[in-house]
């Protein structure tokens, strides 16, 4: 660097710690105008573009700097994520190429690296980096946790259970290790964390994050020993320490759905066959409605590819749109979706998603929030098929309560909130029914479960597929399942007689009543 380089970049930095994003950008245009392969400044601009909601520009900060030498770990692990952000999946792939080997390259790099595949839902593909990352440290905590994660989405059970026991044994206090190990099996009175998880949470000064998965791993135990006044008490320490971690306005949501409603609706035309090309299966509906479920059942189809969660489409919006936001959509993406070319959004989703694809003619998408996108994916692909998962309100709502996501669904940690979000969603819903007649088939989960030929009967009608009996062979499936319902979904097809709100009945009266109010 020159001296005038690093004065710009001492500069850019103080100004990115304290999110001033405008001075940021000046400082780093201004080293890239003297220096254009600054790989540092290159991927600090993709994050400040992002910031300022510039996405074309930080796409394109990430893919200069993709075809640049990267020498240091922070960076290269910085790349990789930036690639994986922005979908820009054969951009990943040829710099993993370019990697030394796997011996020569440091454990953060491959930690990175194995998450940046899992997020992509290519699980298989990571665990060759976390097997050389455990050479290094086959006790490094933040292996053992992201190898189990992994072994987990590939319903490799008892293996990522012994990892997360190494993992307690060298950090015994590790927050994240007691909270996959709740959910991992159910226990015991025998075999169980319950006493532990009480200490660590009866300990001063907890960050809000550790509270927050300490009790949700309690909530989990003391739920499966039937103590449900304990469980409650500690869904109410999760709930309340997640809350107060997030910046959520349910008014916020409002509004996107009165803005969503006014995008035209159907063209008189019917929607386009999809024959002789492909033909995307969207799996909708509220988190924890049952979409795994249906995805892996038609994923058992000779004619179906089931891909998992994707924000293909999202970034597809995001790029016509220019604008980088939250979550599958915002106002900025509304107010500027009327000059978008859906031909072309659609033209890219499709593109940018081939790689994943076989043989099939159909593929699954299966990102809930998605019903948020319906009336784009309407105008951007008319052969795609669309499946609306439909639960019990108050099952479908209590279940959100009791899972822990990431930032991406603020509403679901408080029961009013929740409600409301739910109540916004069913509105809209019904909207896109009556705006886009005949693209959305409404599944019912209860009846999925009891009946589960008859409605895969009438989906495969819906999605122009003949019915194949091995769909119903769940336990049969060995593709990776990257979502809340990972071990859930390889106990098979469960009808319950008694839904799991009932012992909490008393406890969950706002949010009953709420929903009463739909």
């Amino acid at each position: 660097m020159t001296t005038q380089t690093i004065g710009l970049w001492q500069a850019a930095q103080q100004q990115f710690a304290r999110k001033d994003w405008p001075g940021a950008r000046r400082s780093l245009l201004s080293i890239l105008s003297i220096q254009p392969e600054h790989v540092a400044a290159l991927l600090h601009l993709s994050y400040v573009e992002s910031y300022l909601g510039h996405y074309r520009a930080a796409r394109e900060c990430t893919l200069r700097a993709r075809h640049l030498e990267v020498r240091h770990p922070e960076l290269l692990m910085d790349l990789f994520g930036r690639l994986r952000t922005f979908n820009e999946a054969e951009a990943f792939f040829s710099r993993l190429q370019s990697l030394p080997p796997l011996s020569q390259v440091g454990i953060p790099v491959l930690l990175t690296i194995a998450a940046q595949l899992s997020y992509l839902n290519l699980q298989e593909r990571a665990l060759p980096f976390l097997a050389e990352a455990r050479k290094g440290d086959p006790d490094y905590p933040p292996m053992l946790l992201a190898s189990a994660q992994v072994l987990i989405y590939l319903g490799r059970f008892d293996e990522a259970e012994a990892d997360l026991a190494r993992c307690l044994r060298v950090a015994p206090d590790l927050a994240p290790a007691y909270w996959q190990l709740a959910r991992l099996r159910r226990q015991t009175p025998a075999d169980n964390h319950v006493d532990r998880l009480r200490e660590l949470l009866r300990k001063d000064a907890s960050p809000a994050e550790r509270t927050t998965l300490l009790a949700y791993a309690l909530h989990k135990e003391l739920d499966d020993l039937g103590d449900h006044a304990g469980a409650w008490r500690a869904l109410e320490t999760a709930l309340r320490a997640k809350r107060q971690a997030l910046a959520y306005d349910p008014e916020d949501s409002r509004r996107l759905v009165e803005q969503l409603m006014t995008l035209p609706g159907a063209p008189i035309t019917q929607p386009a066959s999809g024959e002789g090309g492909r033909t995307p299966i969207f799996i909708v509906g509220m988190h924890r409605s049952g979409t795994t479920l249906l995805e892996q059942l038609l994923d058992g189809h000779d004619d179906v590819k089931g891909v998992g969660e994707l924000y293909d489409f999202t970034s597809q919006m995001r790029y016509a749109t220019d604008h980088h936001c939250r979550g599958v959509i915002d106002a900025t993406i509304m107010e500027r979706a009327g000059s978008v070319d859906f031909e072309a959004v659609g033209r890219g989703y499709l593109d940018k998603i081939g790689w994943r694809l076989g043989r099939e003619r159909c593929f699954t998408d299966k990102l809930p929030s998605n019903f948020l996108n319906i009336g784009f994916i309407c105008q951007a692909l008319p052969q795609a098929k669309i499946l609306h998962m439909v639960r019990d309100p108050v099952e479908t709502c209590f279940s959100n309560l009791r899972e822990l996501f990431s930032d991406a669904n603020p509403y679901s940690y408080d029961q009013l909130e929740l409600a409301a979000f739910y109540r916004q969603y069913r509105r809209l819903m019904a909207h896109w029914h009556k705006a886009w007649p005949g693209r959305i088939l409404d599944v019912d989960y209860a009846e999925l479960t009891r009946d589960p030929e008859t409605v895969l009967r009438r989906v495969c009608a819906f999605c122009g597929l003949d019915f194949e009996p091995r769909m119903l062979a769940l336990t049969e499936r060995e593709r990776g399942v990257a979502t809340a319902s990972a071990v859930q979904v390889r106990q098979g097809i469960v009808a319950r007689e008694r839904p799991k709100w009932a012992p909490y009945e008393a406890y969950l009266q706002p949010l009953i009543q709420a929903l009463r109010e739909d």
